[in-house]
């Protein structure tokens, strides 16, 4: 079968069904030709300005039909989209820009990018433009450029190796509704992004949201008649936590498969969902977008095995490695490490950081996890974010999940502070969504729940989401701008 080119698919799409909706935009809806055309337009913006094969347009637009352009315009001559959040800091999204020498900007005021070419956000192509399908590419660009890691304020790009090549025969399960896919996350992300996009090139109905809203998940399931959906836990934890009568409200039976991943799922939601949806519903899985390896399991697994985020899957071998490099028992809590079928560092390429790689060509991307004895892996949390306190590895992932148990919870983080006794003492930042808490009542709450040299410390309370829409946590960020009045107070004696 001769390869198609992402940008030629949707062409032929259009071609054959013009007026087909490619994508709601919430209610919203867009056909198919509509998508075409202005991609058409905005690619021959995108010649104008210079944009080469597998040069990188950093895409800055919320998720919105002109994000699906802009991406589609970068596949029609052979550049990389490179999409990212809206709400990253200037200097992070400077920082990035000149890590992946970005050809064009979208998105961007050109005052804050002198060295590099920039269209507006609201920028819209000349009718005057041809809107039929360009030439044919005789060589294609790659699949997509995302960015990661700006956390830790080093950002860097992750880059597929494939290519934007549309082949039928390799579409995921996942990614292959039959009625329709809501899309609830941000298209920065790797799976809101595949989703999104698996669903139109396959002709499926798509539903994107502008941004996530628990309510507006069940209003739209109900609509479209959705079957498939991928949520990260804190969707899935927010949705839980509307109230019976809400979530009673709208018709869910039409969901065959929701997806979990992004991040460590506690088991307690898990199972609510399970006791609401049904096993057969319910899905979890692991794998870092550089898709070196990855597990998943069902809903069906889960119940035998509460917890665990499932078996590899058959296109990777993974290993649990102490810190010495050794294999760790069933139980052990250690780094975890894989090797794609296709060899070391044949899946991804870094731009702007190195791969972590052992002697024997395993990569790790810093998860921490351990297998069971039959083979399942349960997750940790990331090895930068463990807390080493009194000599215990702590994960604040695992007193995150019990915190967000309490009904006051809406979101929490958990980081360590530095103490000259203990090394790292607990410190958990608490968003009550405005309802009064108080540290007493949380102590009380995890006591049932965690050994007490897991509870934390010292508690702050915020009125504002601590995950972005992808269900992301910054801790070091959160940790870094805290750190100062700590030391400060240590110093005073006020903690």
């Amino acid at each position: 079968m001769s390869e198609t080119g992402f940008g030629q698919h949707i062409s032929d799409l259009a071609a054959a069904e013009p007026q087909r909706i490619a994508v709601y935009i919430e209610d919203t809806p867009h056909t198919l030709a509509e998508l075409d055309q202005s991609a058409n337009r905005l690619a021959w913006v995108y010649l104008e300005h210079g944009v080469k094969l597998n040069s990188i347009i950093t895409i800055a637009l919320p998720n919105s039909f002109a994000l699906l352009v802009a991406t589609l315009a970068a596949w029609k001559i052979g550049a990389i989209p490179n999409p990212v959040s809206t709400s990253m800091p200037l200097r992070e999204l400077q920082s990035l820009v000149s890590c992946a020498e970005s050809a064009l900007i979208v998105g961007a005021d050109a005052a804050d990018f002198a060295e590099h070419q920039c269209l507006p956000a609201d920028f819209v192509s000349d009718t005057s433009l041809s809107a039929d399908p360009l030439p044919p590419l005789t060589e294609h660009g790659g699949e997509r450029a995302l960015a990661s890691s700006g956390s830790t304020g080093t950002p860097k790009l992750i880059m597929p190796s494939d290519k934007a090549v549309y082949n039928p025969e390799f579409i995921s399960a996942l990614f292959k509704p039959e009625k329709a896919v809501l899309v609830p996350g941000p298209l920065y992300h790797a799976v809101p992004f595949s989703s999104t996009w698996q669903g139109i090139f396959n002709s499926c109905t798509v539903v994107m949201l502008k941004r996530f809203d628990a309510e507006k998940c069940l209003h739209y399931i109900d609509k479209h008649q959705v079957d498939r959906l991928w949520l990260v836990p804190t969707m899935m934890l927010r949705i839980w936590k509307l109230p019976e009568e809400v979530k009673q409200r709208y018709d869910v039976s039409s969901l065959k498969n929701v997806l979990s991943g992004g991040a460590p799922l506690p088991a307690w939601l898990m199972q609510n969902w399970i006791d609401w949806l049904g096993a057969p519903v319910m899905n979890d899985v692991f794998g870092p977008s550089e898709r070196i390896g990855g597990t998943m399991i069902n809903g069906a697994e889960w119940v035998e095995h509460p917890g665990s985020v499932g078996k590899p899957l058959a296109y990777s071998r993974m290993r649990i490695l102490d810190e010495n490099g050794n294999d760790c028992a069933p139980g052990q809590m250690g780094e975890i490490y894989m090797l794609p079928a296709t060899g070391s560092g044949s899946t991804y390429q870094y731009k702007g950081a190195v791969g972590k790689t052992n002697t024997e060509g395993w990569e790790s991307v810093g998860d921490m996890g351990y297998f069971d004895e039959d083979g399942y892996l349960y997750l940790g949390d990331r090895l930068n974010d463990m807390i080493l306190s009194g000599g215990r590895n702590i994960y604040p992932a695992e007193i995150e999940a019990a915190l967000e148990e309490h009904p006051l919870v809406r979101s929490c983080a958990v980081v360590g502070m530095p103490d000259a006794d203990m090394g790292s003492v607990i410190y958990a930042i608490v968003d009550s969504a405005g309802a009064t808490l108080h540290d007493d009542a949380l102590k009380e709450h995890l006591n049932s729940r965690l050994t007490p040299y897991k509870i934390p410390a010292h508690f702050e309370f915020v009125n504002e989401p601590l995950r972005n829409d992808a269900g992301k946590v910054r801790r070091t960020g959160l940790r870094a701008a805290r750190l100062e009045q700590w030391q400060a107070e240590k110093n005073t004696g006020a903690v």
